[in-house]
C-alpha cells in the first residue's frame, strides 16, 4: 500500500520559506496531482517525498513507513522508499541502449541476469516500446525517450510513481497521448501516482483528486477536477483553472448592477450595498443578436470575433467591462450566433460564481486572472 501521509511539514531554503506547517494525504491507487503557479513549492513537496530533500519539521509517511521526520532525525534513502520517479528532462543516459538505461536501477540492485532481462522487457511492453530496445537514446524521439523514462521508473514495480512535468517538453499531441497511457498505467498497475505540474488541462484530465497550490504554497483546496472546477472554494482558484471572466457588480436595492445595467442573479447573491465579482467561463455565457424571448440579460458590444477552429471566441464590451465568450463553430452557424467586431449583441448566463471584491472596479479584462500577473512574473517553472 502506498498511501501518502504529509504532516506539518516546513520546509526552508536559507530566508525563503517554501512550505509552512504543510499537511496532505494522498490514498493508495490515486493519480492525484499538485498543480499551482510557479514557484509554489510543488517540486519541493515531490522532492521531499521521494527522499532527494529533507524536512525542516514536520513527518512524512509512505503506508506504514515513516519515511522522514524532522525531530528525531529519521531520513530513508530514495531506493529504500519503494518508488520511481520522473523528470522534466527525462534524464536518460545517451550512451546506453533503451534495454540498459531501463535495466539500470536493477543491476544496482544485484538482481540475476535473466531476472533483469525478464524485467526489462516487461516493463518495455509496458510503455509501448518493444523492439526498440538496442536503440540509443540519439535514435529516439522526444516522446520515445520519455516512455525510456517511465519504463525506468517502473522495472523496480515501486508502490509509488512521482511524476514532475514529465509531459511539457513534448508537443501537444504527444502530452495527450502520454497523459491518457500514464493513467491507464496507473489502473493496470494499481500503484499511486503523484503528479506535479501547473498544467490545468494536463490535471483534469488526469487526476483522480488534486490539491491547488497558491504562489505561497498554501494549499487552497483539493477535491476532484470537478468538485475544484464546478466549485472553487475561492477567487484564487477560480482564477487559476482555466480563463476566467470576473465582472464587477454592485447591490442597490434589490437589482444587481453591472454598470448602468441589471445583470439577473439569484437571490442574495448581490445584497444592498455589496461590492461583489460575479465570475464565470467563456462557455458559462450565451451569446445572442436580440432577446428573443424577453428573459433577463445584458447588452454588449463584440470588440473582437476570433475563430479558433471548434470554437468561436469573442471579446465583449458590456459598460466598460470586457469578457471573454466562446460558441461552438457549428452553433454559431446554424444558430446565426458569428459575430464580427463592432456588432451589438444580448449575453445570457448559465452559471456565475460569486466572490467578495472590495476593489471590484478594478476588475481585470476579460479571461485575465487578478493573479495571472503573478504567475506570468514567476515562468513556467515548478
Amino acid at each position: 500500500m502506498a498511501t501518502i501521509l504529509v504532516e506539518s511539514v516546513s520546509k526552508r531554503y536559507g530566508t525563503h520559506l517554501v512550505l509552512d506547517n504543510f499537511s496532505l494525504r494522498i490514498e493508495h491507487g490515486e493519480c492525484f496531482t499538485l498543480l499551482g503557479p510557479s514557484g509554489c513549492g510543488k517540486t519541493v513537496l515531490l522532492r521531499l517525498i521521494a527522499g532527494f530533500e529533507t524536512p525542516d519539521s514536520g513527518s512524512i509517511r509512505i503506508g506504514e513507513t515513516v519515511v522522514a521526520k524532522a525531530d528525531n532525525g529519521v531520513h530513508l534513502p530514495p531506493e529504500r522508499r519503494g518508488l520511481g520517479v520522473v523528470f522534466q528532462d527525462y534524464a536518460v543516459w545517451p550512451h546506453l541502449s533503451v534495454f540498459d538505461n531501463v535495466a539500470y536501477p536493477l543491476k544496482l540492485a544485484g538482481l540475476p541476469k535473466q531476472a533483469v532481462r525478464d524485467r526489462v522487457l516487461e516493463s518495455v511492453a509496458l510503455v509501448n516500446m518493444t523492439g526498440l530496445e538496442n536503440r540509443l537514446p540519439s535514435e529516439l524521439s522526444g516522446g520515445q525517450q520519455q516512455r525510456v523514462a517511465l519504463a525506468r521508473a517502473l522495472v523496480a514495480r515501486p508502490a509509488l510513481l512521482l511524476l514532475d512535468e514529465p509531459l511539457s517538453n513534448l508537443d501537444a499531441n504527444l502530452r495527450e497521448e502520454m497523459r491518457f497511457e500514464i493513467k491507464e498505467l496507473q489502473r493496470k498497475l494499481d500503484i499511486t501516482v503523484l503528479y506535479v505540474t501547473h498544467d490545468q488541462e494536463i490535471a483534469l484530465a488526469l487526476s483522480d483528486r488534486l490539491a491547488i497550490l497558491d504562489e505561497n504554497g498554501t494549499l487552497r483546496q483539493t477535491g476532484t477536477p470537478l468538485e475544484i472546477f464546478e466549485r472553487p472554494a475561492d477567487l484564487f482558484v477560480f482564477s487559476f483553472m482555466g480563463v476566467a471572466n470576473l465582472l464587477p457588480a454592485r447591490g442597490e436595492g434589490d437589482a444587481c448592477l453591472v454598470g448602468r445595467q441589471s445583470l439577473p442573479v439569484q437571490p442574495g447573491a448581490c445584497p444592498d450595498g455589496a461590492r461583489r465579482l460575479a465570475g464565470f467561463r467563456p462557455s458559462d455565457v450565451r451569446i445572442d443578436r436580440e432577446n428573443r424571448d424577453d428573459t433577463p440579460c445584458l447588452r454588449g458590444t463584440v470588440r473582437r470575433a476570433s475563430f479558433l477552429g471548434p470554437v468561436m471566441d469573442y471579446l465583449v464590451e458590456v459598460d466598460g467591462s470586457t469578457l471573454r465568450v466562446s460558441v461552438d463553430t457549428h452553433e454559431a452557424l446554424d444558430r446565426g450566433r458569428v459575430f464580427r467586431d463592432g456588432e451589438p449583441c444580448v449575453l445570457r448566463f448559465h452559471n456565475l460564481h460569486w466572490f467578495d471584491a472590495p476593489d471590484a472596479a478594478k476588475a481585470p479584462p476579460a479571461g485575465k486572472s487578478p493573479l495571472a500577473d503573478v504567475a506570468a512574473a514567476k515562468g513556467a517553472g515548478a
